[in-house]
């Protein structure tokens, strides 16, 4: 390995295109800088020996090496051609995809999506809408023979992310994909709205609830996935979460042995169920649904062993049985989704994965990417992108025997004085003796640890904000060596000469869990056996035997914290994983836990944030169990971003990033980024503050209409109409190629074209634009005394159709001009559509001489929105704000001037309540050189102007510094179509608009409004 220490590995932001890498050598990775993106690449894997010394073989020094890099040929590819489409602005896709599209990567967002979640949904989005049209039908051959080698008669396409990168949210975007894309257009084959999630355990599976439309914490409103008007069409998706455990077909009629042995066993036994009794339990929901897509997470865990010319390996001892169970339990993933094909049908299946791999003992080479993955964002990808904690390795000790540091190649030194695996757990009790070496280990970390505890302990403001305690985690390879880590942190029970017991301590104080004499109430320490949490199983006799304790003494608190309950109705199993999956939760079982001893490998889907400090006390033979074991402990605990500075060979750049947060690993040897592990004590963590609405503070509450735009209510009997040169609309072929050459490279010529379009009546364009412009603009009034609930639509004015058909009819004759080889038909696509029938609307309100009301368009769903849903963190500067008069914990300063008016505002008796709009979701829309756009206005401010204390007017701060042409498009829709919309509505409140220069003026500026509305 290179001798090289990179201090802080971040050089991108996590929001665009990785711009720069650290470049590999023949030593390693060094400290170098390349300004381009790091081509999609693996590392070779090494043959393992034939013969070993003293059994499992540890991984050389020099493993991530130049030498050794394979370039991922198809993935580069493939990379280039979407980069390209993506530059030429996704040409070629649906209307819906364009829309989706355009709404995950809008720079205006509050809630920004990672570049390396745009390109994976991009990516399934090119090749399933655009590459067969734009001639890289070569990508689906590949796939296809990929395909056919390891996964027959199923078509599955990957996404390779980092663990922590996101994989939930682009599941969500692909689900929404999907799902809209068929409503729009059912007959569309490509698309379907049902969907089977297939998860490698409980943990996940009950986690992925939130791709659920449903679910209370839904991650389509929670990352903003979908616009907020096409939201209730996903109801309409039929989506089971499933574990793949429930593939395993069941036994269903219950038999003594002797009956079983004698009618037969096994998969097609009479008492166990066929493929298709199973498939029928896994997915009664679906109903008579058919075509289903699958998304398998984490599915390196679904493979087919190599059919032919596999490589055969002789595995013993504990590494032959986690191969042949890892054998089986893929079989039965990938044999449940075959069964589901043959049943149902499968459209389309996407995997995703950080790590999609083969393993020993699956028939090819240990390390291999599966061939059918079609995107990378790499561990060393998102390291770069700070989008992970950074895990660093031991580089250096003082033990001066010439070889790897002693805590980094921890596992070749111990393993020989571990107790078995096949000992009974007695034969390990009494007194825990660790050897030397992993006894250093523990203490050495646990040194560092605790310097990372006291500042955690004595940062009071960061508990009080709900922080919880860092964690600490020791992967073991088996039940008995668990147990001797765990005794060891914990404390044991001693047994004196006269039989009586005594507890003794454990070693690390701040882990222990005695206290007083006896066992704390909440214990410090857990043991967890994750496998058997997974699976479902019951917990085996002889965990259960060891962490009887433990299990008491949470169901003793669970009985505490929820009265009325009966914990006897939980099984051990169920408070197990309660308390595994709440670690660092505020408010859970697993919130006071600082260390965790896993008895196998953590699963993924544990996804504690706090996290920072791993030891690994197995085995590791290649870099991917490494990278596995590596990544429980990667997940950021802030997402906050700042400005920050990185050098590059062009000099300094700024860029907006995280800060590095770092996981400190021992006893792994992982070998991405050498950062230093044990050297310099830990910074304090960087301030962040949880900014959140308070239940505490309700009264405080302050809610908005959201509106989609703004319309005319004409009182007029009939309507006038003028074209004008802002009615007049162009259809050139840059809105609609209406001719497309397909060519082979020999032969036939293929010309596509839209000649049946053009067979369509133009009383059909007709029809559809004044139907357009009926239900955009003219509906019904409610009547008087009938209060609108949020997100009811009312009837259209049907007696306006035919006059508003006559004006579509002329509007076409007079106002359309068609360039190139276009015609009227297209006016049918749906956008071009829209277009039209605004101009139609503008000519009929320009021309109206009658009353005009100005109303808003109120969004069909989500039609208010609240302070109550605020939930972010910040690393900027922040103001406590007072609990009388802002439901928002803190005022979030960005250039200083928000403190001054947010305290002006709390010291003035005319305001009841304010807030800062800042991840508050309030927007305004507004039209600037054609384009749709978000305004965001400063603050929202209650007053109290009247006598009626009911009557209360909200008013809109905006604070403008430089004059600019986008601030004044803003101000003036404010002023002139949002508030008069509003206010004119009737059922929303009272609103006002205030354009303040100077900060410090608005006190005097608010007070002056007030007294001239007064006098008016």
């Amino acid at each position: 390995m290179a001798d090289v220490v990179i201090q802080n590995p971040i050089l991108n932001s996590p929001f665009k295109e990785p711009e720069r890498h650290f470049r590999f050598d023949e030593d390693g990775i060094t400290d170098e800088v390349v300004s381009q993106r790091r081509v999609s690449a693996y590392f070779i894997p090494i043959a393992q020996p034939k013969r070993k010394a003293g059994g499992q073989a540890t991984l050389p020094a020099n493993e991530w090496t130049a030498e050794r890099i394979k370039e991922n040929d198809l993935i580069n590819r493939i990379r280039v051609r979407v980069g390209q489409w993506r530059a030429g602005g996704y040409a070629g896709v649906t209307n819906t995809t364009a829309r989706l599209l355009e709404h995950w990567t809008n720079p205006e967002r509050e809630r920004r999506l990672f570049f390396c979640q745009i390109e994976a949904i991009e990516t399934i989005i090119y090749l399933t809408e655009v590459a067969s049209r734009f001639g890289d039908s070569w990508i689906h051959n590949e796939l296809k023979e990929a395909n056919d080698t390891s996964n027959p008669g199923l078509n599955r396409i990957a996404s390779k992310l980092a663990t922590g990168a996101g994989k939930t949210t682009v599941m969500g975007t692909l689900i929404a994909w999907h799902t809209l894309n068929k409503i729009a257009n059912p007959q569309d084959a490509r698309f379907s709205d049902c969907f089977l999630v297939i998860a490698p355990g409980i943990t996940i599976r009950d986690r992925l609830r939130v791709l659920l439309p449903s679910d209370p914490s839904t991650i389509y409103k929670a990352l903003d996935l979908v616009p907020v008007d096409l939201f209730d069409q996903l109801n309409r998706a039929k989506i089971v979460i499933t574990n793949y455990h429930a593939f395993k077909q069941r036994e269903k009629i219950e038999a003594p042995k002797l009956v079983k042995s004698v009618l037969g066993q096994g998969e097609n036994s009479l008492f166990t169920e066929t493929p298709d009794e199973m498939v029928r339990r896994v997915c009664r929901e679906f109903g008579s649904k058919k075509n289903l897509v699958v998304l398998n997470d984490e599915a390196h865990h679904c493979y087919q062993r190599k059919p032919n010319g596999a490589i055969e390996e002789k595995l013993s001892g504990e590494e032959g049985q986690e191969a042949k169970k890892r054998d089986e339990l893929a079989r039965i993933w990938l044999r449940g989704i075959q069964a589901v094909k043959n049943k149902l049908g499968v459209r389309a299946i996407y995997d995703l994965s950080a790590t999609p791999f083969f393993l020993r003992g699956s028939g090819w080479p240990e390390g291999t990417l599966f061939p059918w993955v079609v995107s990378d964002f790499s561990l060393i990808d998102a390291i770069e992108a700070g989008i992970v904690k950074v895990p660093r390795v031991p580089v250096q000790d003082n033990a001066g025997d010439g070889i790897q540091p002693t805590y980094r190649d921890l596992w070749s030194r111990i393993k020989e004085d571990l107790p078995r695996k096949g000992r009974g757990t007695e034969a390990v009790g009494g007194e825990p003796v660790p050897p030397k070496e992993l006894e250093g280990a523990l203490k050495s970390l646990y040194d560092n640890y605790e310097k990372s505890y006291r500042l955690w302990e004595a940062n009071e403001e960061a508990r009080a904000k709900g922080h919880t305690p860092p964690v600490f985690i020791v992967v073991c390879s088996n039940t008995n060596v668990s147990k001797l880590v765990y005794d060891y942190i914990a404390g044991w029970e001693k047994t004196l000469p006269s039989g009586e017991t005594v507890i003794v301590p454990g070693a690390l104080p701040i882990f222990s869990n005695e206290d007083a004499g006896g066992w704390a109430s909440r214990p410090n320490t857990i043991l967890i056996d994750s496998t058997q949490l997974e699976s479902g199983d019951a917990l085996s006799a002889d965990f259960k035997k060891i962490a009887h304790l433990e299990i008491e003494r949470f169901k003793s608190e669970y009985i505490a914290r929820f009265p009325g309950r009966d914990a006897d109705d939980l099984k051990d199993e169920d408070i197990l994983r309660e308390v595994m999956n709440t670690v660092g939760k505020v408010g859970k079982l697993g919130e006071n836990i600082r260390c965790v001893v896993s008895v196998s490998m953590l699963t993924e889907g544990w996804d504690a944030n706090t996290v920072t400090h791993i030891l690994g006390v197995r085995a590791f033979g290649t870099q991917l169990l490494c990278e596995q074991v590596v990544g429980r402990g990667l997940r950021r605990r802030s997402y906050a971003a700042t400005l920050q500075t990185v050098d590059t060979p062009q000099g300094p750049v700024e860029i907006e990033a995280f800060t590095p947060e770092y996981a400190e690993v021992y006893g792994v040897p992982f070998s991405f980024i050498p950062c230093s592990g044990s050297g310099p004590d830990p910074k304090p963590p960087v301030d962040v503050t949880r900014v959140r609405a308070l239940d505490g503070r309700i009264a405080c509450e302050i809610t908005f209409p959201r509106l989609l735009g703004y319309r005319y209510e004409i009182k007029s009997s009939r309507l006038p109409y003028e074209f004008t040169e802002d009615s007049r609309m162009s259809i050139t072929t840059r809105d609609v190629p209406t001719s497309t050459t397909n060519a082979p490279i020999v032969g036939e010529v293929s010309i596509h074209n839209l000649d049946d379009l053009k067979t369509k009546r133009p009383q059909e364009v007709a029809f559809l634009l004044a139907k357009l412009t009926l239900e955009k603009y003219f509906r019904q009034e409610p009547p008087d005394g009938v209060e609108v609930k949020p997100g009811q639509v009312q009837d259209v004015q049907a007696w306006r159709f035919p006059e508003i058909l006559k004006i579509a009819q002329e509007w076409l004759a007079e106002c359309v001009t068609c360039k190139d080889d276009t015609f009227p038909q297209l006016l049918l696509f749906t956008e071009l559509a829209h277009n039209a029938a605004d101009r139609i609307y503008r000519s009929i309100v320009g021309a109206s001489t009658s009353e005009q009301v100005l109303k808003p368009i109120l969004r069909p769903y989500d039609t208010f929105g609240s302070t109550r849903y605020v939930d972010f963190d910040t690393t900027k500067s922040t103001m406590q704000t007072d609990p009388g008069k802002c439901q928002i914990s803190h005022v979030v300063g960005d250039s200083g001037w928000e403190f001054k008016l947010a305290e002006t505002l709390e010291t003035m008796p005319e305001v009841v309540r304010y807030v800062k709009n800042q991840n508050l979701g309030f927007t305004i829309p507004y039209t600037i050189d054609g384009a749709q756009r978000n305004y965001f206005p400063d603050f929202i401010a209650v007053i109290r102007d009247r006598e009626d204390p009911e009557d209360l007017l909200h008013l809109i701060i905006e604070v403008t510094g430089e004059k600019k042409k986008e601030k004044e498009a803003k101000v003036e829709t404010a002023k002139s179509l949002w508030v008069p919309a509003v206010n004119n509505h009737g059922g929303l409140g009272r609103w006002g608009f205030i354009e303040i220069q100077d900060p410090w003026e608005t006190r005097r500026l608010i007070q002056s409004l007030l007294a001239s509305a007064v006098r008016s």
